[in-house]
């Protein structure tokens, strides 16, 4: 049970640093508490935990125009997060964990701002049904995180320069551009600020909980700079890139997908499974499921079913049957 509340607002625009401090926060969670963590990047683009960057971001242009890359640890799709986006992140055990709460948190900080919301799906919150706000999870050894965007008074121009959302995608949901889709909140509150922002999400949490919140003071330093270099490494943000000579993609009820296979002597060798599905251990369990396997669709088909809920292996199932046994 919840009976203490802290906060914490980092003024780093760096997202490795700012990635690596949210994991220390969330690694601190005990029973007892709900932590609210505020923070910014300066033009960044973010990739979900099982996202192939050089897919979702034009990597060349980013770098050239002084941007940066980063992956997290959750699922999801990519984001672009400059100083006019606040990113928000709600920690606690996972018992204590209530999404609920958490959207509830930050429509009442937005009708604090004189805006009212609406919630879509699962992970976006929209106004005047464009989106501003994206949301993903994180749960990791009895604890979790939710944490997403609120999109202030962002460059939309960079965000549609840098993201390359699968075509599929954003036909299936009939809008011509990344950038159509979503909306700066500051177009229907003018004066509003980040400042103002951070203040209405901490008063919200407060009410939310009806406690008072703490400030959160010291970090293990140590440990912030050892994740930070880690969550700033190429290995970590870009991967390892498998030969490969077959290859599927698609998008599926749960997220938009692209697998990679490396087939030798009739054996799926190695495989790398993309996605932007919010489950983020779902690229594991396909991963697992595949490799060193028959490349067989009867053997796939058994590998699926085995390891996946009913639904997604049987859209991967098709999927495959129908781009590569067809």
């Amino acid at each position: 049970m919840v009976n203490k509340i802290l906060f914490y607002v980092e003024n780093t625009l760096d997202p490795h640093v700012n990635l690596a401090k949210e994991k220390v926060l969330f690694d601190m969670a005990d029973d007892e508490s709900a932590i609210l963590y505020l923070w910014q990047n300066a033009n960044t683009v973010v990739i979900g935990k099982n996202q192939n960057a050089y897919l979702e971001c034009r990597t060349q242009l980013l770098d050239e125009e002084g941007g940066k890359l980063a992956r997290r640890l959750s699922g999801g799709g990519a984001v672009y997060h400059d100083v006019g986006n606040l990113n928000f992140t709600f920690i606690s055990t996972t018992p204590n964990y209530d999404l609920g709460k958490n959207m509830a948190i930050i429509q009442s900080a937005c009708q604090k701002a004189g805006l009212s919301t609406t919630l879509s799906g699962r992970n976006d919150i929209l106004l005047d049904g464009r989106k501003f706000s994206g949301n993903a999870f994180y749960n990791h050894k009895g604890r979790s995180y939710h944490h997403g965007t609120i999109l202030i008074n962002a460059d939309l121009h960079k965000l549609s320069r840098y993201l390359t959302p699968p075509k599929a995608k954003l036909e299936t949901k009939g809008i011509k551009s990344v950038r159509s889709r979503v909306i700066n909140l500051t177009e229907f509150a003018p004066d509003l600020t980040i400042e103002d922002m951070r203040d209405y999400l901490i008063s919200a949490f407060a009410e939310e909980y009806s406690l008072t919140p703490t400030a959160i003071g010291e970090f293990d330093e140590g440990e912030v700079t050892r994740l930070a270099e880690y969550y700033s490494s190429h290995e970590f943000v870009y991967g390892s890139q498998i030969p490969f000579n077959v290859s599927f993609e698609g998008l599926l009820s749960f997220g938009n997908v692209t697998c990679h296979l490396n087939v030798v002597d009739r054996v799926m060798t190695s495989v790398q499974f993309y996605t932007d599905a919010l489950d983020a251990s779902i690229s594991q369990i396909v991963e697992d499921a595949l490799t060193l396997q028959p490349f067989d669709l009867n053997a796939i088909r058994r590998a699926l079913e085995t390891s996946l809920h009913d639904n997604e292996a049987k859209e991967l199932i098709d999927l495959i049957e129908s781009q590569i046994f067809s």
